[in-house]
């Protein structure tokens, strides 16, 4: 029997979880089956649960994966010395992320969106999914926390603000926007990055002061 390449693994996987995203994100997770998901990757049920479990292990492989790419991605950024400032940041980080999940669509829009909806959700419900979701989203703050400091340390932003306290308001921003995304339709991430450049263009000072 000829052996199966790690490619064709990979990509059987890769099927797998574009199909359970896309049927988690138009019915939501409790509507969803997995003969849902067979049916939308056009597989049978032994090739699916070769990978997972069930609907609970789809979720949670779905929600660690895009939290690992978004705390990379900012890890990436804020490598440079001193990172782009906010703005440019979040917008770029938010295009690669939602960029690599464009061709995941329901009814013409983006499925991503609503995906994140979902999974917010199932969260309070499911406790083995809130561990995963709260341990994603503490890497990501973590990152955001460095960055502020790189910021701070470059004159780039005011001092007197705990790095924590920046980071859990941009991760705020950004699932702010993708809520929108998902219940007013798309919006181009120019209005995220020009929103947060406007903000940044606050002084403290009064006008006439």
């Amino acid at each position: 029997m000829a052996r199966v390449s790690q490619a064709h693994l990979d990509a059987r996987r890769r099927q797998i979880l574009d199909g359970a995203a896309v049927c988690f994100a138009r019915n939501g997770f409790h509507a969803t089956s997995m003969q849902d998901v067979l049916k939308e990757v056009d597989l049978s049920a032994g090739a699916v649960y070769r990978y997972f479990g069930g609907k609970e292990e789809l979720i949670a492989a779905i929600v660690g994966e895009v939290l690992d790419e978004v705390r990379e991605s900012f890890e990436e950024e804020g490598r440079h010395s001193p990172p782009p400032p906010p703005d440019i940041l979040v917008s770029s980080v938010f295009v690669r992320v939602h960029s690599s999940r464009a061709y995941l669509t329901v009814d013409g829009r983006p499925a991503f969106p609503r995906l994140v909806i979902q999974v917010w959700t199932e969260t309070l419900r499911n406790a083995e999914l809130a561990a995963i979701l709260n341990e994603g989203y503490s890497g990501v703050r973590e990152v955001w926390g460095r960055i502020v400091v790189a910021y701070q340390e470059a004159g780039m932003m005011r001092s007197d603000v705990p790095p924590d306290h920046v980071a859990r308001t941009m991760i705020a921003v950004v699932l702010g926007f993708l809520a929108q995304q998902s219940l007013f339709g798309p919006a181009p991430v120019d209005v995220l990055r020009d929103g947060l450049r406007a903000l940044m263009s606050v002084s403290d000072a009064l006008p006439g002061a």
